[in-house]
């Protein structure tokens, strides 16, 4: 993650109050529009049908747009998921390799944060942020940032460092470009591939259930969730989700301590759909264990699994708090409007350590932040469906806005005083004394504003009784990003570029649980700025695309499924020519890969998760020629993961599972000579269903690491992320 990330917060005191007015109007104003939509649902009327002799709308209807897919059998992977602009859709329709898993799946495997689950995913792979402990994702070989995570549909509102599971009914992962279907990323990141989670609403089935937990190095936890649905049609809902853990983690000496309250209110009517979400997160981490710099040639070796190099005065405490209004109104049978609003803030501060290793000796220093900022997203769209003569249409006209504000501050230690420290016997230093900073630290200024703003349009035609699907669309996004000095909020940059990423994707069915599939589509992210050392000091790079080109086949056959997907992604790279000396898209990055995955339940009491990943990425066109052919730092080419669950027969309600994980060797340098080794990691869980007075009671553990390996998990971004040590959750689970 660039340095400059560390810096991002916002927004002025004025719109601190303004965002803050929203999100609390965001629940007021759910508990008031139910009654609206009361009076709204009692028109029955319909709209005539279409008399024009080629187009007709077609009477029937669909599963209302705001439902959620029915997961497969053993209820962990479902068989759809929200698609973007797209909505939700099933996933053998879409030209997309997608995987959605369920809110069952983070119980079952006691998942706490979001890298919890997806390390069920052979395509993707979690390292640490840059200087700090943010999760980052790493998807076909292209970064995700945790900034970047979409929130039922929606950028720049997820908390921004990492997210708790407690509220998140589904995980949506999107394998490839996708800037038509989620827009450009506000973080500058998912080029490919993205994440969305879905929150969790009221079930039609009463729920008051908790869960007791701990591990076995000292955290407790509990989690608490109540849903309920009122009125004559169960038309009103309330989900209510408190998560509270803390404690000592299996590294040494670290501490974390997790609060998360989460609130969704729902209104389901004829025609009108409307949902609000309140969520409150809090995080801290003391001495929590940093990611390495190398600054030498040679990899180190990993300490033990659970050995802790950081400082005992480094910390790190961010709180997020999240609105968000969505709504969903049926205007004629087969055609939706949609919108949503939402706004986020957030507090993070910290004293950071890292550590840069040279061939036996490591120097660190101290960096203290303050960061602050404010969000603001809206979407608003229609879709609908409609026949001209044997063909099929579904039309998707949206518009989308981000506004993301940071407000910073900043200190170090004299870079000239580093401290002494080691990855295998860390003394422990005073917290050293700022050398120099900038900005307020009680109250930090403007130092960025981010704003994305997007138009696209999409029609997908059926042919042959919906058997070939052929979708064609755009997106106009204008980006722009303003730049202002620590302290004085004088503006010092801007960027100001708008690009068009269109979208081509087929789906065949050879069966209606056979498909095979094809797109051709892109990613975007911002454009560079040459930097003073170029002949053309100042100028503003056009956005970069990243243009994929994938193909694949999906099988579906309700109980168990697979997917096997061929892509090319070319990401353009910025650098000044050392002969020109102009900063310009000289470079790409290559990425071809396969992908295969299977899920499901197979036989009955036997389900599966896995599958594996092969990448061929190189560097083209580089300075000079000297690193043409290398593989970019951080991405293996191999990737594999095994998940089995089974019931055992002989004893009702017990469950065993194992799952294996294994990364291949990967890069540290972008000249291919530090090699981080391979890995594998185990783990096992198991758990027990019965009925404790008359009460539905699950008992689970689950062990990651099982053999306590220590290894590097990754090289992402150019620094190493250790992996976690041997860590077992044990948790009790009761329904009232």
């Amino acid at each position: 993650m660039p340095v400059s990330r560390l810096y991002e917060p916002q927004v002025a005191p004025a719109q601190t109050a303004v965002n803050r007015a929203a999100i609390a109007a965001a629940i007021a104003v759910a508990f008031s529009m139910p009654a609206l939509a009361l009076a709204q649902s009692t028109d029955t009327t319909s709209a005539p049908d279409s008399t024009l002799p080629a187009v007709k709308v077609q009477a029937t209807k669909d599963t209302l747009p705001g439902d959620l897919s029915p997961a497969l059998p053993g209820g962990q992977v479902a068989s759809g998921a929200q698609i973007g602009v797209l909505g939700q859709q099933k996933l053998i329709d879409v030209p997309f390799s997608v995987t959605s898993y369920t809110s069952k799946l983070i119980q079952d495997q006691q998942a706490h944060t979001l890298a919890d689950v997806v390390a069920n995913d052979p395509a993707v792979r979690t390292a640490l942020g840059y200087g700090n402990f943010a999760e980052t994702y790493i998807i076909r070989g292209f970064e995700v940032y945790s900034d970047d995570i979409a929130l039922n549909g929606m950028y720049g509102l997820t908390p921004r460092q990492m997210v708790n599971t407690g509220a998140i009914e589904r995980v949506d992962i999107f394998k490839g470009a996708n800037a038509f279907v989620n827009g450009a990323a506000p973080g500058g990141s998912n080029v490919g591939g993205s994440i969305n989670v879905q929150t969790k609403v009221a079930d039609d089935k009463p729920l008051t259930q908790v869960t007791v937990e701990g591990s076995a190095s000292g955290e407790l936890g509990t989690h608490v969730d109540v849903g309920r649905r009122f009125g004559s049609n169960d038309q009103f809902g309330i989900r209510v989700n408190q998560t509270v853990e803390g404690g000592d983690t299996a590294v040494d000496n670290e501490t974390r301590h997790d609060q998360q309250t989460a609130v969704s209110l729902d209104y389901r009517g004829d025609k009108l759909r409307l949902y609000a979400d309140f969520l409150y997160q809090k995080e801290h981490i003391s001495e929590g264990r940093p990611g390495v710099f190398v600054t030498g040639d040679v990899v180190p070796g990993t300490p033990s699994a659970s050995y802790n190099y950081a400082q005992p005065w480094t910390y790190s405490e961010m709180e997020d708090t999240v609105g968000m209004l969505r709504g969903e109104y049926d205007i004629a049978p087969n055609w939706t409007f949609y919108a949503g609003l939402g706004t986020r803030h957030t507090t993070e501060n910290g004293d950071y350590s890292t550590v840069a290793y040279d061939e036996g000796s490591a120097l660190g220093y101290r960096m203290g932040t303050m960061h602050k900022e404010y969000s603001l997203s809206a979407q608003a769209g229609v879709r609908g469906k409609f026949d001209t003569g044997p063909v099929t249409h579904s039309l998707n006209l949206g518009w989308q806005f981000n506004r993301v504000a940071a407000y910073n501050a900043y200190n170090f230690s004299d870079f000239s005083a580093e401290f002494p420290t080691s990855l295998y016997a860390t003394p422990s230093v005073p917290r050293p004394a700022t050398s120099f900073g900038a900005g307020d630290f009680a109250d930090p200024g403007l130092t960025s504003v981010a704003l994305m703003r997007s138009f696209v349009v999409s029609d997908t035609m059926g042919f042959f009784g919906d058997r070939f699907l052929f979708t064609v669309g755009a997106r106009h996004q204008n980006l722009v990003q303003n730049g202002y000095d620590y302290g004085t909020e004088v503006q010092n940059s801007a960027y100001n570029q708008s690009a068009t990423t269109p979208i081509l994707g087929a789906v065949y069915k050879i069966q209606p649980n056979l498909s095979v599939y094809a797109n051709r589509s892109e990613s975007l992210v911002q454009g560079g700025t040459a930097p003073s050392t170029a002949v053309n000091i100042g100028a503003i790079l056009s956005p970069f695309r990243a243009k994929q080109y994938e193909t694949g086949i999906k099988y579906d056959a309700n109980h168990y499924g697979a997917a096997l997907a061929i892509y090319q992604i070319k990401q353009q790279v910025a650098f000044t020519d050392s002969t020109t000396g102009i900063y310009a898209a000289n470079g790409e990055q290559r990425h071809r890969g396969i992908e295969f995955s299977m899920y499901g339940e197979p036989l009955k009491g036997l389900r599966l998760i896995g599958g594996a990943s092969y990448i061929n990425a190189s560097l083209q066109d580089t300075d000079g020629g000297t690193e043409n052919g290398n593989r970019p730092i951080g991405v293996p080419a191999w990737t594999f993961n095994a998940n089995v669950e089974y019931d055992i027969p002989q004893v009702t309600g017990l469950t065993l599972m194992g799952r294996a994980l294994w990364t291949s060797t990967q890069y540290l340098d972008q000249a291919n000579t530090q090699q981080v080794p391979s890995w594998t990691r185990f783990d096992v869980g198991a758990r027990y269903q019965t009925s404790v007075f008359k009460h539905n009671t699950s008992f689970k553990v689950m062990v990651t690491n099982l053999a306590n390996r220590s290894y590097w998990s990754s090289a992402l971004g150019g620094y190493l992320t250790q992996a976690e040590p041997r860590t077992a959750w044990f948790s009790v689970t009761t329904d009232f």
